[in-house]
């Protein structure tokens, strides 16, 4: 394993070339491997799970070239992100799989133990972080500089998070390949994503073992008051909220009213919570960086996700959907492009994981 982390590290760019050949080359499968959603699913967590472990080594390359050829130091400190990351790459393999072994509605028994887990790490992460707000649900570390941190770089997740998981049905293909353009384009644009490895590693070593002690939640409380203790509410709130909705559609099933109601109650109150600690006054207790900033305006986007929710999607998105599809279909080229469109955000919401926002 010292040696593959050292090979990747040397040849950064050589294994994201790599990496894009494989998932370009997934379009050119037998069109018999699409008659059954578990092997291509499979195929995309498997290159999902190898991406993110190699962004891992690279992200924690050593800062002193003489550490490349040694064994690092053992650290107690679990790799959430990393964690999460992976989750997020099986998690519509574990659906899909869930559906056609044991059907619709024991399918929810597998999906709420997803969400249950992502849960418990998220939490362990923010205690772990300090209390932090979780960026892009935790897969992008919080390092919290300042104003620097207009230009951390993202993960590969994005609002919608179904590019990575797609299936390579129609839907499933184009949902992943506008995926990776967009994060293609922003490693090509963006040359220091390679160096920030050096740029996250240097924050942490210049910084003694005394330094990094985290608060407690009672001393975390005390120091930042009431601006604390919203932005503890309204991470809490965010974390939970994905288990909440799955537990009541396991007991009153996706076509009822009652989760799509609690789930987005919940998240208007999160969201409330944390929106306020933008005012002046608490501002100035805990001050917000420009990528939790952004993270906000990310999860505000995020609610947008229930017009493509059952049933708001079933009896009334969908509708809109179709009477579009009619109005366009008698004009050139925009009617093609507009029933391609639609047919994709048809086919990406018969999946929970597309859709989930989690």
């Amino acid at each position: 394993m010292e040696a593959y982390k050292r090979w990747v590290r040397r040849n950064k760019e050589y294994v994201h070339s790599l990496e894009s050949l494989a998932n370009g080359l997934t379009w050119l499968l037998p069109e018999r491997f699409s008659e059954s959603e578990i092997i291509p699913e499979a195929v995309t967590s498997i290159l999902g799970i190898v991406t993110a472990v190699n962004e891992h080594i690279i992200e924690t390359t050593p800062t002193n070239p003489s550490q490349m050829h040694t064994r690092p130091p053992e650290t107690s400190s679990f790799p959430y992100s990393l964690f999460l990351t992976l989750m997020k790459d099986v998690e519509t393999l574990v659906e899909v799989m869930a559906q056609h072994f044991y059907g619709d509605d024991n399918k929810w028994n597998f999906i709420a133990a997803t969400e249950a887990t992502k849960v418990l790490a998220r939490l362990a992460l923010l205690r772990n972080s300090g209390y932090k707000m979780l960026l892009h649900g935790g897969e992008t570390v919080n390092d919290e500089k300042g104003p620097n941190n207009a230009n951390q770089p993202q993960t590969r997740g994005h609002p919608f998070q179904q590019g990575r998981n797609g299936h390579f049905t129609h839907e499933g293909r184009a949902l992943a390949a506008m995926s990776r353009f967009g994060e293609n384009a922003r490693m090509i644009s963006d040359p220091t994503w390679f160096h920030r490895a050096e740029h996250h590693e240097r924050a942490i070593t210049q910084l003694p073992e005394t330094d990094i002690k985290r608060p407690t939640l009672l001393s975390f409380l005390s120091e930042k008051g009431l601006p604390g203790g919203l932005l503890i509410m309204g991470e809490v709130m965010f974390i939970a909220r994905p288990l909440v909705y799955v537990l009541l559609i396991r007991k009153y099933g996706s076509r009822s009213w009652l989760p799509w109601f609690v789930s987005l109650t919940i998240d208007v109150i999160g969201m409330s919570s944390s929106t306020m600690l933008l005012t002046s006054q608490n501002a100035r207790k805990l001050h917000l960086s420009d990528p939790e900033k952004d993270e906000l305006r990310r999860r505000k986007l995020l609610l947008a996700l229930y017009l493509m929710r059952d049933p708001c999607f079933g009896k009334y998105t969908r509708r809109r959907l179709e009477s579009t599809e009619k109005t366009l279909g008698h004009v050139p080229v925009v009617g093609f492009l507009a029933a391609k469109l639609i047919e994709l955000l048809v086919g990406a919401q018969t999946r929970y994981t597309y859709m989930s926002g989690s």
